[in-house]
């Protein structure tokens, strides 16, 4: 097995197409054809982590954020990020990060919280557009159902809780090759009139190529006509944040500490307690002050997240209550989620989940 293999495992759980434009997602250091001794799961990559790594006999270390964000115009050690890359570079170990990758899947750190807090009928709290694309082709309609199937079998036509989804129209299609071509009806020169289904199907935009590769292996024609159209609809499986119910409503103050307890929170910074009972509850994990406008709009009374600053908590309005876990303590579960998951995939490499708690911020 090779560092490729644990990547591939990764990015079916969560695509890299869907992380963040300002992410820095991917295999950010090392060699991603090298052979794989053993795999370390972490949220944060630190020195400290590397060592781990290095004592583990762990080649791959899987980090939730990424150790490299912004650009690096030296690598000489002047700072953690530096020192960071440099060990792991001296050592053959590298560095996977999947970020927002992991945020905006439908299994990802807020269908984490949800779990952890009980939420049900979940729901992405704010859909990705621009994720959908259509295909739409032509092709002899004898040939039509084995190039339909072979298109829903590498993906396509998935439509929510549906599969095998399409629309298919009848016409007629013409064409006259030149002195270079290879008709497959037909002779050179010839013009046709064939009969022909127009095919149409949906698909993630993850899985383009190994579609485009099934339309070309599949179609009887030299050259195939086809058109990739994205589509402005929200995808309702691919987002940020989540939104959702408890099973019962709850008292604030009891909800409140039945978070701190569920998520092992010290302490819960948080806006007005306008509400005496509380059941509609959106959550967002790490960074989450843009969403406050779409948990609003979702009617949550309760929106949990990170890092508010001091104006952000006017923005509840009175219509919410705002609460700050803090940005580890939010996303903390995410290593392990990983570590299990990746211990089912690959069972005779180690996984390791990390030690090392890298929450840089401290409580008295």
């Amino acid at each position: 097995m090779i560092i490729q293999d644990v990547i591939t495992h990764l990015e079916e759980l969560a695509p890299l197409a869907y992380a963040e434009d300002f992410d820095n997602v991917g295999l950010l250091v090392g060699d991603k054809n090298a052979p794989l001794t053993g795999v370390l799961i972490t949220l944060d990559t630190l020195e400290s982590v590397v060592d781990e790594a290095i004592t583990n006999n762990c080649n791959l270390i899987v980090s939730f954020h990424p150790i490299i964000f912004k650009g690096l115009k030296k690598l000489n050690g002047a700072n953690y990020v530096e020192r960071v890359v440099l060990k792991a570079i001296k050592h053959d170990i590298a560095i996977f990060a999947i970020h927002t990758a992991l945020d905006n899947s439908l299994q990802g750190v807020n269908d984490i919280i949800c779990n952890t807090l009980g939420i049900e009928n979940k729901k992405i709290l704010l859909p990705q557009q621009g994720t959908i694309k259509k295909l739409t082709t032509y092709v002899p309609q004898k040939d039509a159902d084995a190039l339909r199937l072979a298109l829903f079998q590498s993906g396509a036509g998935t439509i929510g809780n549906y599969e095998n989804c399409s629309f298919n129209t009848q016409g007629t299609g013409t064409f006259k090759g030149n002195e270079a071509s290879d008709p497959t009806v037909g002779q050179r020169g010839e013009y046709r009139q064939e009969e022909e289904t127009q095919i149409s199907v949906t698909f993630q935009k993850h899985l383009e190529r190994p579609i485009l590769n099934a339309l070309f292996k599949n179609h009887p024609y030299e050259e195939v006509a086809f058109e990739i159209t994205t589509l402005d609809n929200y995808n309702q499986h691919i987002g940020m944040g989540m939104v959702g119910e408890l099973p019962n409503e709850m008292k604030t103050d009891d909800f409140l500490q039945f978070v701190k307890q569920k998520m092992n929170v010290s302490c819960i910074r948080h806006s007005k307690l306008t509400k005496e009972k509380v059941k509609r509850i959106a959550v967002l994990g790490g960074s989450g002050s843009f969403a406050i406008g779409a948990a609003k709009a979702a009617k949550a009374d309760v929106f949990i997240t990170a890092d508010l600053k001091y104006h952000d908590f006017f923005s509840a309005e009175d219509l919410i209550i705002l609460a700050d876990i803090g940005h580890y303590e939010s996303e903390q579960f995410t290593k392990t989620f990983l570590a299990n998951y990746l211990s089912k995939k690959i069972t005779n490499f180690a996984v390791v989940l990390s030690k090392i708690n890298t929450n840089p911020v401290k409580y008295l």
